[in-house]
């Protein structure tokens, strides 16, 4: 029968073994994602709206949550702060603890329109937050009242050369995309419409219905919508490629303006600092869940084109549309109203 170790042995013994576990446990820890050692998530996520219920920004959130929610069985909630251009929400993200529970619902005004507009955000859009996907992009049409002569883009060119700054075109806002396309349409050729601002894209549409604006930029659904019903005339889609619901329809670059191109996006960020494995498992997530191919089939019946791909896509897009938009607010010397 073996002898019992002497007491003081036993002390070596296990003041020597001491390092090479705490050694071992820390190899294990560091080859193991945080998400797991955390087990990630472990309590409710927030997705942070910066505009009220029911936007298209809205929508895209909530469609994110429901999928994450199913496929952790961790709560994953959206919280709308509607205020200033969707600025303060965009802020309080860009602020919040990078520990993955506190991600944005991302929209083009406050990360690549604001930054040009005013110099107080508070953020830098390119520094303070982390792309994670982009979901889902959209872009828009052209539009006049019937009543406008002009049946292509090249005959409003026509007409509001011949009539400078008679034409007008209204817009939800000073600074939204739907303003800065009518700015960028105006750079590129060359004219001089007259902006008229409203607060939102209902009233905007409404005093286009009624014929007291000559131009607007409207979505695809509604554009579609209203010539069924012979309310307006769609003279081109704003975006690169035709519109599978308007085939025929061309664009405005293959209408005369090559280049010209406008698209509004909803997409998921984080506060920067967040650990890549996160990242890339809600990155994961969203391509696999929401932009599956029953779910691309729902979000193109509803007008949006499916985006998706990884955090590092995400994150060249933003920095061209950055830099386009900033292009577009310095040419028009657009000046902030919030």
């Amino acid at each position: 029968m073996r002898s019992p170790m002497p007491a003081p042995a036993r002390a070596l013994s296990a003041r020597t073994a001491a390092p090479s576990i705490l050694a071992a446990a820390a190899l294990l820890f560091a080859v193991v994602p945080s998400w797991a050692q955390g087990q990630y998530p472990s309590r409710p996520i927030r997705i942070i709206v910066p505009f009220a219920a029911g936007g298209p920004t809205d929508f895209n959130a909530r469609l994110v949550s429901q999928r994450l929610n199913e496929a952790w069985g961790q709560p994953v909630l959206v919280e709308n702060r509607p205020a200033a251009g969707g600025v303060p929400a965009t802020e309080f993200v860009a602020k919040a603890p990078p520990d993955g529970y506190t991600l944005l619902g991302a929209n083009p005004g406050p990360l690549t329109v604001a930054p040009h507009l005013r110099s107080n955000l508070g953020y830098d859009p390119l520094k303070d937050l982390i792309p994670i996907v982009l979901v889902t992009t959209t872009t828009s049409a052209t539009v006049v009242h019937p009543l406008v002569p002009a049946r292509s883009v090249k005959e409003l060119i026509a007409l509001a050369r011949k009539h400078p700054g008679k034409l007008s075109f209204g817009s939800p806002g000073v600074g939204t995309v739907g303003h800065l396309t009518m700015e960028l349409f105006n750079s590129m050729a060359g004219l001089k419409m007259v902006h008229v601002p409203y607060k939102g894209v209902a009233p905007a549409q409404v005093d286009l219905l009624a014929g007291h604006i000559d131009v607007i930029t409207m979505s695809i659904p509604n554009a579609l919508d209203f010539m069924k019903q012979g309310r307006v005339r769609v003279l081109a889609v704003n975006g690169l490629e035709r519109a599978p619901s308007m085939p025929t329809m061309p664009t405005v670059a293959e209408s005369g303006l090559a280049g010209f191109e406008s698209r509004n996006f909803n997409g998921i960020m984080g506060p920067t600092g967040m650990a890549r494995d996160q990242v890339l498992r809600i990155n994961a997530e969203v391509n696999r869940r929401v932009l599956s191919p029953e779910g691309r089939e729902q979000l193109v019946a509803v007008g949006y084109d499916v985006a998706g791909g990884s955090p590092e896509d995400f994150g060249a897009f933003l920095k061209r549309e950055h830099e386009k938009w900033g292009r577009v607010v310095r040419a028009a010397n657009v000046k902030a109203e919030f």
